[in-house]
């Protein structure tokens, strides 16, 4: 992150295209950025010799000292030589303000590539174009044309418009909300979210990120791993408006027309952690309370009210949300008797009463707060004249101070209720202007507290003594691709699903109805005859399915009127046959399975309610793989089928623990073939618990793409688990070598602050008092396509620990990789600094690296020997340092 560091806190800044023209780019943005204090400030104009009474140079290479970032303000068609001009001059960070890029066509385009090929070319970082520029208010920097001053504060905002941006700006201001940071991206054409997200990580001023976005979120794996590693400790709140597409999309598969871009963007931010919200009120709403002390552990919230009708809205306004209102208990509600007047409602929402004072509201607040199956509390208070606003704020304050579960608040109405709400928000406590806001950002408070533990499921890839056999699979993939067809017949789509454990029904294709008869009577009648063509994509269409037959009679009857029917309504249908199927005679639930690749976001996942009504109740989930059991389980919960699975009007539940295994079998299905486009399998059919799949479709790119990385269609790389490997030290001491994992972080704690000053120095070339929990969460929380780490792992008495650790980080350009290594005091002089480096130099090369490098203190003589050992060469830096290199190619 240093060359962001150099471009968001400059000491030197130039600014192309100055001017005084009152109202231009080049003057407003002048005047902000002479306002900026300990900075040196150069215009540039080839016209003017001083502006605003600053000395101002004709061009970036007559400045006298180098230049950290460099602000364009001038027009399009000159900005391509300039950024050039800047690469000579030695310019690290770049700001085009200037608009008239891909917004122009094919002009832009190409004025935009000649942009790009001097970034490549001299290493700078370039936000924009067509952009605001930042705001920088804890540092008094102002790089932008702007006359917003917003105040100090931990909130970062990002906006991708920059219309709509500079209006949520300028409204946030009028509200007095604080930012750390104000950045547009604009064009994004370099410096995008994923970026800024890393930026910010290491921001100590910023708390909570706030994102505006309207299309595309730049570089997705660099994004999904940023925000993986920023929402584990601070929140990412994020609007975007819904993309509007066609309801008829097009796809030869039921989940390509259910699961659209918005559908997979959503699975996106909720496996990485990102809030993301519906309305331009609950971005302010939400990122000023998701970094609160206390989140909710689940949706159930009691609300009290001394209105009767508000709390009747929120509640309904939390059911349409997705919260629930808590069940009180039969002690809850006796304790509730002793405080609320005789006729009160017994029930939730809590209705204190108009003549409700102070204490009635506190005394409900700890009982509620105390039932179990509570796990927030919503004040909503209108202004009466039993419980004035102040007092009964003070009296909340005092009793949130030892609550061990959230409280927020609704104070409703205006100067009346001023006084209590400013002083709840003061004190850090949520105070909303109405019941419906309060609501909405609990359940959003909820639903971020609910997607952090999906941060800790890190599904591992099939060690190959697990992983189904496969590769006879891969050969009917390729088949069919040379042949030029992309959809497997439905006797090839059955291997697969039996191959990974998916249950089926024995069913045969049957070229004429003699054939057609004699698997029948093989299988046992009843039986389902349904057609066999590569051209019909949905059969109950064209009639194509036949239930129920059971006899030769009726089947040969049948199959005739199917073909019959086949002729009439498509004619041109290509068809091998029909499929001869067992018939289950009492099917309980219908659900679907299905993937697809997303073009933005890769191969999604979608269950939901199957059957012939699928596009119509449209009830599903999309998910990322990989899945394992627990997510799997969480895809299952965001569906209403879900409720039903569990037993519905008589009818026995379904095997959920089966149901999370075929979804896992699935899951490792599409993460082993990145060849497959889509994929349907409906209807699974449920019966008296059971599932078995009736029906599968799956359809192949019809680029056949060569596969060129492990998993090139997923934006989740699953946990290496071919890098875990045992290992024993020459004194026989066994360890266990493995990537790092993100539950690793109490582990990595307990190591790191038991080194030594010495082997602390000579990992981090400076003394570490602390290390902080936002360290931990990046060094454990990692992108295992751009980043490794393995670990020493030892079993002690005690339990597990680390005793050693090695990470790889590789540039930007993919080329070159940077490693670090560590091992505890107690430990080394074993080998094990050898053998680490060894390891992590052979993932270098498997990852295409050229060069593989790091840096070492002259005084640690140890790892220097290691080095020389591996064949590594090595050579002195300007700052003392020595840089070891192994080159890999």
């Amino acid at each position: 992150m240093g060359e962001l560091s150099q471009l968001f806190n400059p000491a030197t800044i130039a600014l192309i295209g100055a001017s005084e023209t009152e109202g231009s780019l080049g003057a407003s943005t002048l005047r902000n950025l002479l306002q900026s204090p300990n900075r040196k400030i150069f215009p540039v104009n080839p016209k003017r010799k001083t502006i605003f009474g600053v000395p101002c140079y004709s061009k970036i290479a007559d400045v006298p000292e180098r230049v950290d970032l460099a602000v364009i303000a001038i027009p399009a068609v000159m900005v391509p030589q300039l950024v050039e001009d800047c690469g000579k001059a030695g310019v690290r960070g770049v700001i085009i303000l200037s608009a008239g890029f891909l917004e122009t066509g094919v002009e832009g385009k190409e004025l935009l590539a000649q942009i790009e090929a001097s970034r490549k070319r001299y290493g700078m970082r370039i936000l924009g174009p067509n952009c605001l520029g930042f705001i920088r208010p804890n540092a008094g920097l102002r790089a932008s044309f702007l006359g917003s001053d917003p105040e100090p504060g931990k909130i970062a905002f990002i906006t991708q418009s920059a219309a709509f941006g500079k209006t949520l700006l300028d409204w946030w201001i009028g509200a007095h909300i604080g930012f750390s940071i104000f950045v547009s991206l604009g064009a994004a054409m370099d410096v995008d979210f994923g970026d800024m997200i890393d930026y910010l990580g290491n921001d100590p001023h910023t708390r909570s990120i706030v994102i505006y976005m309207e299309d595309t979120l730049g570089d997705v794996k660099k994004f999904i791993s940023a925000a993986r590693g920023f929402a584990r400790n601070k929140p990412i709140i994020l609007l975007r408006p819904t993309q509007l597409v066609e309801d008829a999309r097009i796809g030869c598969s039921h989940t390509s027309m259910l699961a659209g871009s918005d559908e997979a963007f959503d699975a996106v931010l909720k496996r990485v952690g990102v809030v993301r919200v519906k309305e331009t009120q609950d971005l302010f709403n939400v990122a000023s309370v998701l970094y609160s002390k206390y989140h909710p552990k689940g949706p159930n919230l009691a609300i009290i009210s001394n209105a009767g009708g508000m709390g009747i809205l929120a509640a309904n306004r939390l059911i349409r949300s997705g919260g629930r209102l808590v069940r009180f208990s039969s002690e809850t509600l006796n304790a509730l008797d002793a405080v609320m007047p005789s006729h009160w409602q017994r029930g939730n929402p809590v209705d204190v009463y108009r003549d409700a004072d102070v204490d009635r509201f506190i005394r409900a607040m700890q009982i509620c707060m105390d039932d179990p199956e509570t796990d927030g509390i919503l004040v909503i208070y209108t202004p009466q004249a039993a419980a004035r606003s102040g007092q009964l704020a003070e009296a909340i304050l005092c009793l949130a101070g030892q609550a061990h579960k959230i409280i927020i608040t609704a104070w409703l109405g205006g100067n009346e209720v001023r006084d209590g709400r400013d002083l709840l928000i003061k004190n850090n406590l949520p105070a909303y202007e109405t019941a419906e806001d309060a609501v909405r950002t609990y359940v959003y408070m909820w639903n971020y507290e609910r997607n952090l533990q999906l941060q800790y499921e890190t599904p591992s890839e099939l060690r190959l003594d697990e992983a189904p056999p496969k590769n006879h699979l891969k050969a009917i993939v390729r088949k069919i691709c040379s042949e030029g067809g992309f959809i497997l017949s439905e006797e090839d789509s059955r291997k697969f699903l039996k191959n990974y454990g998916i249950p089926t029904l024995n069913a045969f294709t049957a070229a004429d109805a003699d054939k057609a008869v004699a698997f029948a009577n093989e299988i046992g009648y009843p039986v389902v005859l349904k057609i066999a063509s590569p051209d019909i994509i949905f059969r109950p269409d064209v009639g194509g399915v036949v239930t129920g037959i059971n006899s030769d009679e009726e089947l040969r009857s049948e199959y005739d009127r199917l073909m019959n029917r086949l002729r009439q309504l498509s004619p041109k249908a290509r068809v091998t046959g029909v499929t001869v199927q067992r018939m289950i005679e009492i099917i309980d639930y219908e659900i679907i399975l299905g993937a697809k690749k997303d073009k933005d976001f890769g191969t999604v996942i979608l269950f939901g309610m199957g059957g012939i009504g699928v596009q119509i109740f449209r009830d599903f989930a999309v998910g990322l793989p990989p899945l394992n059991q627990t997510l799997a389980r969480r895809l299952m919960e965001e569906t209403e089928v879900y409720r039903m699975l569990q037993g519905y009007r008589g009818k026995p539940p379904a095997d959920l623990r089966q149901l999370e295994q075929i979804l896992v079998s699935f899951s490792n299905l599409i993460v082993d073939f990145p060849e497959i486009e889509e994929m349907d399998i409906n209807p699974i059919a449920i019966s008296n618990g059971r599932a078995c799949a009736l029906d599968a479709r799956i359809v192949l790119d019809r680029s056949c793409p060569v596969p060129t990385t492990p998993y090139p269609h997923l934006v989740i790389t699953p946990y290496p688990t071919r890098f875990v490997m045992p290992w024993r030290m020459p004194d026989g001491t066994e360890v266990l070598l493995r990537p790092i994992r993100p539950e690793d972080e109490p582990l990595q704690h307990e190591m790191l602050t038991s080194l030594s000053e010495e082997s602390l120095r000579a990992r981090f070339f400076q003394t570490i008092k602390s290390i902080s929990h936002e360290m931990h969460i990046r060094m454990c929380n990692i992108d295992y396509d751009r980043e490794m780490a393995i670990v020493a792992e030892l079993k002690a008495e005690t339990g597990r620990k680390l005793i050693g650790m090695v990470r790889l980080i590789i540039e930007p350009d993919g080329k070159k990789g940077e490693y670090a290594v560590i091992v505890h005091d107690d430990y080394q002089g074993r080998g094990l600094v050898y053998k680490l480096m060894d390891l992590v130099i052979g993932i270098a090369q498997e990852k295409g690296l050229e060069e593989f490098y790091g840096y070492v203190h002259p005084g640690n003589k140890r790892m220097l020997k290691a080095c020389a050992k591996l064949g590594m060469s090595s050579e002195r830096t300007v700052d003392g340092l020595i840089r070891v290199r192994l080159n890999l190619r």
